[in-house]
């Protein structure tokens, strides 16, 4: 039996081949072209146990191609798969080598292949957050300019009613003032419309989930923006072996390391998926605003603590129980979750 590693970088792969005793048989570099790298695939096929590709900013094509044309592929994470230290010199090809190795000793550490079919709407969604960032810098590019130019601070809110026809007539003939706002204003403008589309879109595709459902209706602090982050960017349950995971995966547990009760250092506290922590944490704002349960329970743990502590407390909460929402299908129940 063979096992498999491309090193996959942005215009070439390393390929590297070994067999069940770890011997190297065949080691190639490629340029990034699936029918090449498939043909130096072929007559290794029949044994193939595995193939892994470390995920790279740039993997879908070529997992998609390798599933399509029936390989076992594995996807590598890159910040749970340690290097490896005894080399003195290491390149691609000593890269691919070991993950192939990895994967014989089944010792590889996978991330979780995103299915094909429901990618394009995450990739959507996430293209929201993209532009909902562009126009957040926009609001407050306007705000500068007039709070710089006439000392009057002004709101958010109050700049998404600003019109293009108010700046130019208020600004008279300070032309290129007026011109640098009403730039903002019609991107800010245009950015509404694009980002409406995309919600509505996106809408459409999840609406009859029962857990995109049970998360709006249920879930305090939860609407459906971020019940659509949260469906969508958690995916499959299953793969997540406890709720104490996917509550690592939100980026709502600490990471530290402890030796003799004592913190000596700290992990990667960024591993996880950013999408899901900010979800939460919007979520828990929301929540301590408007539910009187949570924001008592917020209350108590701040007064004990810190703010920010008190609100990551809720984030966990709530990341922990939507777990079990999406899970098991089930409504939120904020008394078991927060008490009474």
């Amino acid at each position: 039996m063979y096992y498999g590693a491309i090193d996959l970088h942005s215009n070439n792969s390393v390929l590297g081949l070994i067999d069940d005793q770890g011997q190297r048989l065949h080691m190639r570099k490629l340029p990034n072209d699936l029918e090449t790298i498939k043909r130096t695939l072929d007559p290794f096929a029949a044994q193939l146990r595995g193939i892994v590709v470390e995920s790279t900013y740039n993997w879908y094509w070529l997992v998609d191609g390798l599933q399509a044309a029936g390989y076992q592929v594995h996807l590598a994470n890159p910040t749970a798969t340690e290097p490896y230290s005894g080399l003195k010199h290491s390149d691609d090809s000593s890269d691919a080598w070991w993950l192939a190795e990895l994967l014989r000793l089944k010792l590889l550490k996978e991330g979780h292949v995103y299915p094909r079919s429901e990618r394009a709407t995450r990739d959507l969604l996430r293209k929201r957050a993209h532009l909902v960032q562009q126009r957040t810098q926009n609001i407050l590019s306007v705000q500068n300019l007039i709070c710089r130019n006439t000392g009057v601070p002004i709101k958010s809110n109050q700049v998404r009613k600003l019109t293009v026809e108010g700046i130019e007539g208020s600004y008279g003939q300070e032309e290129d003032r007026a011109l640098a706002i009403t730039c903002s204003l019609r991107i800010i403008d245009t950015l509404d419309k694009e980002i409406a589309i995309i919600e509505k879109q996106v809408k459409n595709k999840i609406r009859l989930s029962r857990g995109y459902q049970l998360l709006q209706e249920t879930a305090p602090g939860i609407g459906e923006i971020l019940a659509m982050v949260i469906q969508l960017e958690a995916g499959d349950m299953s793969r997540f072996a406890s709720v104490g995971d996917f509550a690592s995966y939100c980026r709502c547990v600490k990471s530290e390391r402890l030796s003799n009760q004592k913190k000596k250092g700290t992990g990667n506290r960024r591993n996880g998926n950013k999408y899901l922590a900010w979800a939460f944490i919007e979520a828990a704002n929301f929540a301590i605003r408007y539910d009187a349960t949570i924001q008592r329970f917020y209350q108590r743990k701040e007064a004990r603590s810190k703010t920010i502590i008190g609100r990551m407390t809720v984030a966990h909460k709530l990341a922990r129980a939507c777990y079990y929402v999406l899970r098991d299908q089930v409504p939120f129940d904020t008394a078991k979750c927060f008490g009474q």
